[in-house]
């Protein structure tokens, strides 16, 4: 009997809320997590962009106990463990603390066999705060004599599962994808498929991004990729509109518990819903710049319907990557339109980042999460700012204001950098 998996447990750090029920209250109340942000160390003056959905107030000694290593570890490290705890408890399992010899206080999965569980998630870039902050004292320096030499390992992309899989004693496989702004998506794909072919039994995928840096987002600014709309924050984020001029970085984690149903089911646990299919495809078209067709984006969402068995009358909402661009908000419009035809004009559709911002590697997460509790809460939450849609889009983006529907197929879209395209299909669990 073909295997199935279900997500069973949601773990949201974001921009408009920690925890699936703030979360949910700020998506449904179409409350944007935008706000001026500023540098410290670099001259601001050199930002023509001095927004971002920044997530203030942050400790992961609200999550876990404090121990030795936590100084070491980067802010992508600190938003994955937060969502992972919070995705197992949502998830039921229990986490009892321990003391690791010669180690940091950690937990353990009362009840779990910990080789049954594995760790898979996508992020966009790394522990970047660590990398910014130990080349500059490189550089000041001259030299090594002042960086840790715990900067390296906690830098690398690899820590930030690694630092999951010791905070909560998980022996299963454990790896990040890193595909740019489709990262969570192929993470979730790859845990998908790993839970299908017997690997694991509970993957904690997702993503997290931590991309709020000096460098970094000085880097989005060179490309004049984001939004300068720096006297109105709460506005900038505006996917497929007329007015929309760049997206709005964010950071955090999107951390979700993937399942396989039997096990599942023998624990006693909640299911938000079904992943049934997925299409993972290539533009091989320029670095940055979506292939104009979206010929491969369209070739996604069809791969994942015809994995799920599903035709395109049946899909009944869509999670847009909807990025607040130029470049991005047309190409996935006509992408959907040819993904699914004439239905694409019947289909709902909205845009996470119009409020939480774009969390690069973490976007897909939180878009999953999003969408589990559109399944579950039998509303669609709506695209924000959007008050005259643009020249090319042209398709039902749920303006402003959140709609009831009992939602049975979704897609969720996830498009990075290199024309890497991820897209999942979900169904509500029957």
């Amino acid at each position: 009997m073909k295997k199935r998996v279900v997500i069973t447990g949601l773990g949201p750090v974001t921009p408009i809320g920690i925890g699936k029920e703030g979360f949910w209250d700020s998506l449904i109340s179409g409350r944007s997590g935008a706000k001026n942000i500023d540098f410290e160390t670099v001259d601001m003056d050199q930002y023509n962009s001095k927004i971002a959905c920044s997530i203030e107030n942050f400790s992961l000694t609200d999550f876990i106990e404090r121990s030795k290593d936590s100084k070491y570890l980067g802010r992508t490290s600190q938003f994955a463990i937060a969502g992972a705890k919070l995705a197992l408890e949502d998830a039921g399992f229990t986490l009892e603390p321990v003391i690791v010899e010669r180690g940091p206080k950690s937990y353990v999965i009362k009840d779990e066999n910990s080789s049954n569980v594995g760790v898979i998630l996508g992020v966009g870039s790394q522990n970047m705060d660590l990398c910014e902050k130990s080349f500059y004292r490189f550089i000041k320096s001259n030299g090594p004599s002042r960086v840790s030499p715990f900067a390296l390992p906690h830098a690398q992309i690899c820590a930030v599962a690694v630092n999951v899989t010791v905070k909560f004693g998980i022996k299963g496989g454990a790896f990040n994808v890193s595909t740019a702004c489709a990262s969570s998506n192929h993470a979730i794909i790859q845990a998908y498929k790993q839970i299908l072919s017997g690997d694991e039994k509970v993957i904690v995928t997702g993503g997290a991004d931590a991309c709020i840096t000096p460098f970094v987002f000085g880097g989005f600014v060179a490309l004049n990729a984001m939004s300068t709309r720096n006297d109105e924050p709460r506005k900038a984020s505006r996917p497929f509109d007329r007015d929309r001029d760049g997206f709005v970085m964010g950071e955090g984690a999107g951390i979700i518990i993937l399942e396989e149903l039997e096990h599942a089911l023998e624990r006693g646990a909640k299911i938000y819903c079904e992943m049934t299919g997925y299409g993972a495809t290539s533009d091989a078209y320029h670095i940055t710049v979506p292939d104009p067709g979206g010929e491969m984006q369209a070739r996604a969402m069809q791969d994942a319907m015809r994995r799920a068995g599903a035709a395109p009358e049946e899909i009944d909402y869509i999670n847009a990557h909807g990025t607040s661009t130029a470049l991005n908000d047309p190409v996935e419009t006509t992408a959907i339109k040819n993904a699914l035809g004439k239905h694409a004009y019947n289909v709902p559709i909205s845009s996470t980042k119009s409020m939480a911002g774009h969390l690069i590697g973490g976007s897909g997460g939180i878009e999953a999460i999003a969408t589990a509790l559109m399944f579950e809460r039998k509303k669609i939450h709506p695209t924000i700012n959007l008050d005259h849609p643009a020249e090319g889009c042209d398709l039902d983006y749920v303006p402003n204001e959140p709609r009831e529907k009992t939602i049975t197929k979704a897609i969720s879209n996830s498009f990075g950098f290199g024309g890497q395209n991820a897209s999942i299909l979900f169904e509500r669990y029957e």
